[in-house]
């Protein structure tokens, strides 16, 4: 497909969830900076975007064969939070990882698997509790102070899964870290699968932009 193909699909399916979604949970960090307030209100407009699955363009929703990808939808322009998509194919997983910022995961379609895992002192992890299976619809949340290690896969083997995740800043630029085996820590940036993308908004703010200045 073209980039200008690729763009058009963009613009024709963006619709008023995400948009409303965007808007609204930014006025909520313009009221709020307390995290649980965040998580706790931040998480209800989440689960009313998710339980709706026809607003997610085809191009931020394209698995890749051999691992999992992460389109962004949305970044904030002061950083405050960044809205992206996790597309799964089939038995995908991340490595054991951490966020350094708080976050929200709304499941769009199918089904994730959440082990969640703590640090000890000499920096082996422990599973916290047995791991958590998220279908269509649930939420979960992390940040540093409720608890921000975990690893998440695909609970298909033959089927696409898709999760929307809201983080407390760009999350694609953010430094982090991967914990591997033996306690080895390894920092890592994760960028974002779509920086060829066209801007998922251009199309939407246009068509936003003129029906303001009709109505003025």
């Amino acid at each position: 497909m073209t980039q200008v193909a690729i763009a058009s699909a963009a613009q024709d399916h963006v619709s008023h969830r995400l948009r409303r979604f965007i808007g609204d949970f930014a006025a909520l960090l313009t009221q709020t900076e307390i995290e649980g307030e965040i998580l706790k209100q931040g998480g209800a407009l989440l689960a009313d975007l998710v339980r709706h699955d026809d607003w997610l363009p085809d191009a931020y929703a394209e698995p890749h064969p051999d691992y999992y990808r992460q389109y962004v939808l949305h970044v904030d322009s002061a950083e405050r939070f960044s809205v992206v998509s996790f597309v799964w194919g089939p038995g995908q997983r991340t490595p054991i990882h951490d966020h350094t910022v708080w976050g929200l995961v709304g499941v769009l379609r199918g089904a994730e698997q959440v082990t969640s895992y703590s640090r000890r002192e000499d920096g082996r992890l422990v599973p916290r509790g047995a791991p958590v299976h998220l279908v269509a619809g649930a939420l979960d949340q992390f940040s540093p102070d409720i608890g921000d290690i975990h690893q998440v896969s695909n609970a298909f083997d033959d089927r696409v899964s898709i999760s929307i995740h809201v983080y407390g800043g760009n999350i694609g630029a953010i430094n982090r870290h991967v914990f591997e085996a033996g306690g080895i820590v390894k920092p890592f940036i994760s960028g974002y699968a779509n920086d060829a993308l066209p801007n998922i908004w251009r199309g939407a703010l246009d068509t936003h932009n003129e029906h303001i200045g009709a109505v003025q």
